[in-house]
């Protein structure tokens, strides 16, 4: 973070100070333990926390001041009416520091994939900062926001929401020069209503920028394919089905190891591979190729940018346990994304004897729509090339009834309540050979699945 004057603090965020403010501000923290002399501290309030008992600490720690919704004792606070709103201010004024291309990003699934992606493209010609970790909503996006310095010559902002009008105070906040939607789920329809209800939150990343800023889609989504180019707005589209988009996919040939295919763009095509499985992951390095013919990056650097991206953790992160392949995909869940995650299954070569098995749990945070959406996947995992699936949760069991409906063997589909005793079945059922994918949403753990496995 380059430095600030503590009076611009407090005329950003529209703020009281009865101080003197000449002081020199050299970060912004949410979090006493990141507390450094210089810093200046905002008061959060959540559910469980309340920001303001930390106030006077924070100062103990060398905080020159407390951005705060009322006065604490021993604490030289800058009094707002919000102190979520005055961090959304503060960073918002930061980034107006910096003329830099920022790319946002939002969708269903596959948003952080597609980050780390385009900022591997962007890195080919500038220093780029992006989105760590989970840092996707309105305390976490300012952080990163504050990691621009002088440095740095482009951003990726990675943009996640559960409700309307987030997604729009993210926009206004951070201002993209480029926005990015990935794709248009099931994720939060619980509280968005229908998928035309998230097209709906996701287009307000336009909230934020520039009447001129490029926009880049999916063709291959049935709802993003429909958007319309409004006010001279440049829309780039991508697909791996569709010649008729600026940069599609070809030649698509997959390994035990990767794909390789051709990216092809108006003026040319250049080949790629990925270091990991599923046409979804196509569809992810398309998108970064396609910001950066926005930036007039070199495509060979491009195609060897998006060769350079490894999955992390537990994303799609391909493991050789006693012989079998463990495909471990358990960030999240929604239908696309485990629609996604079979695609990677069905590619994975299997040796005489070898079986694709799909181990699943419960796709959360689907509301009324979740018999529904749970049937409709078990649909994807019999139109796949799994040959068996099992599933634990308290929702998977309609895995079963749409695997079933859609024509897959009833004795090849175990429904649990328990993981342990999936877990336990798994451990009889496994043998060499074997290519396993483990997909479910965060708060399922399946992980703890596959550990008890390895």
């Amino acid at each position: 973070m380059e430095k600030m004057k503590l009076s611009e603090i407090v005329q950003a965020v529209d703020g009281s100070f009865g101080y003197p403010a000449d002081t020199d501000v050299t970060s912004v923290s949410t979090d006493t333990r990141t507390i450094e002399a210089g810093s200046v501290f905002v008061a959060l309030k959540g559910d469980n926390f309340d920001g303001h008992d930390y106030g006077a600490k924070a100062c103990e720690l060398g905080a020159a001041a407390v951005i705060a919704e009322r006065p604490i004792e021993g604490a030289r606070c800058i009094v707002v009416d919000s102190t979520h709103r005055a961090l959304l201010q503060l960073a918002n004024y930061y980034r107006r520091k910096f003329d830099i291309p920022l790319v946002g990003i939002t969708g269903s699934v596959g948003k952080t994939t597609t980050k780390d992606m385009i900022a591997l493209v962007l890195s080919k010609k500038f220093n780029t900062v992006k989105t760590e970790g989970n840092h996707n909503n309105e305390i976490g996006m300012p952080k990163t926001l504050f990691g621009i310095d002088a440095s740095t010559g482009a951003a990726v902002i990675e943009m996640g929401m559960n409700h309307f009008g987030e997604i729009s105070r993210l926009s206004m906040c951070c201002e993209p020069t480029c926005a990015v939607i990935t794709n248009i789920g099931h994720s939060h329809i619980e509280n968005l209503g229908s998928q035309e209800g998230i097209l709906k939150a996701k287009m307000e990343i336009l909230d934020g920028a520039a009447r001129m800023a490029p926009l880049v889609l999916s063709m291959d989504d049935k709802l993003l394919s429909q958007i319309e180019p409004r006010h001279g707005r440049q829309i780039v589209f991508y697909s791996i089905k569709k010649k008729t988009a600026d940069v599609y996919a070809s030649d698509i040939k997959s390994d035990e190891s990767g794909t390789s295919f051709t990216i092809n763009y108006k003026g040319g095509s250049v080949p790629a591979r990925l270091n990991c499985l599923g046409e979804h992951n196509i569809k992810n390095a398309l998108a970064a190729f396609a910001v950066g013919t926005t930036l007039d990056i070199d495509p060979v650097l491009m195609a060897q940018a998006v060769g350079e991206f490894r999955p992390q953790g537990i994303r799609q992160n391909i493991r050789q346990v006693r012989g079998m392949t463990f495909v471990v995909d358990c960030y999240n869940a929604a239908p696309d994304s485990v629609k996604a995650a079979l695609s990677a299954l069905d590619q994975l070569a299997v040796p005489e004897g070898g079986r694709r098995i799909a181990v699943l749990s419960d796709m959360l945070e689907l509301g009324k729509h979740a018999r529904t959406l749970h049937k409709l996947t078990g649909e994807y995992v019999a139109s796949s090339k799994a040959d068996l699936l099992y599933c634990c949760g308290s929702d998977s069991k309609y895995y079963v009834d749409g695997a079933v409906k859609k024509g897959m063997d009833e004795s090849g589909c175990h429904y649990f309540e328990s993981k342990q005793d999936m877990i336990e079945a798994l451990k009889s059922e496994l043998h060499e050979g074997d290519a396993v994918l483990f997909k479910g949403s965060r708060g399922m753990k399946l992980e703890e699945a596959v550990d008890a496995l390895e």
